[in-house]
């Protein structure tokens, strides 16, 4: 179901963008990925979600889920996946803040502890938000099984999730998309 060349190719049609940017790592750089021109376009969610599926199906895991906003479709788009290949997966979406009503929670979804949990990341360039949504699932009591990407920028998030012995792996890099790292 996964297909590299149609999601590179809509990557460089709607969501590569070239100019001065301050990235969510308070990176600056000279072009910027615009992720949610993918995640929120029904092929490119479809495909990046089978793509995700398929680079993690000799992992063992029971959900998936990742910081909130970025996550949030592809969770529920991998969860529809996995349902039409008959497979009981669950999803949740780590808030960047804990719920202030109700059960004040940072983990929203039918995830429990001791599950293993595929981590979501849109796109990586320090892996900070990732790192971030490890945190709060292992506190949670979750079991990391790896962490995923669709886009790696090749600016240390490989390393740092190497520096926390998470296991790592991604869909595309910068490269695949014909920018040059940094």
């Amino acid at each position: 179901m996964y297909d590299k060349s149609g999601l590179i190719e809509l990557f460089r049609e709607r969501a590569v963008r070239f100019g001065d940017f301050t990235l969510a790592s308070g990176q600056k750089s000279s072009y910027y990925v615009d992720k949610m021109q993918i995640t929120l376009h029904a092929a490119g969610l479809r495909n990046a979600s089978a793509g995700l599926l398929e680079l993690a199906a000799d992992t063992e895991f029971d959900a998936v889920g990742g910081m909130t906003l970025g996550a949030d479709p592809i969770v529920g788009s991998m969860l529809t996946i996995a349902a039409e290949q008959g497979r009981d997966l669950v999803g949740c979406i780590v808030r960047k803040e804990a719920k202030g009503h109700g059960t004040g929670q940072f983990i929203e979804g039918p995830v429990a502890p001791g599950q293993k949990v595929l981590v979501i990341e849109d796109v990586v360039t320090t892996g900070g938000s990732a790192i971030k949504a490890v945190d709060r699932l292992v506190d949670f009591g979750c079991e990391i099984a790896l962490v995923v990407g669709i886009v790696d920028r090749l600016q240390g998030g490989a390393e740092a999730f190497a520096a926390r012995n998470l296991p790592y792996r991604s869909l595309l890099t910068i490269e695949d998309l014909g920018i040059t790292p940094g």
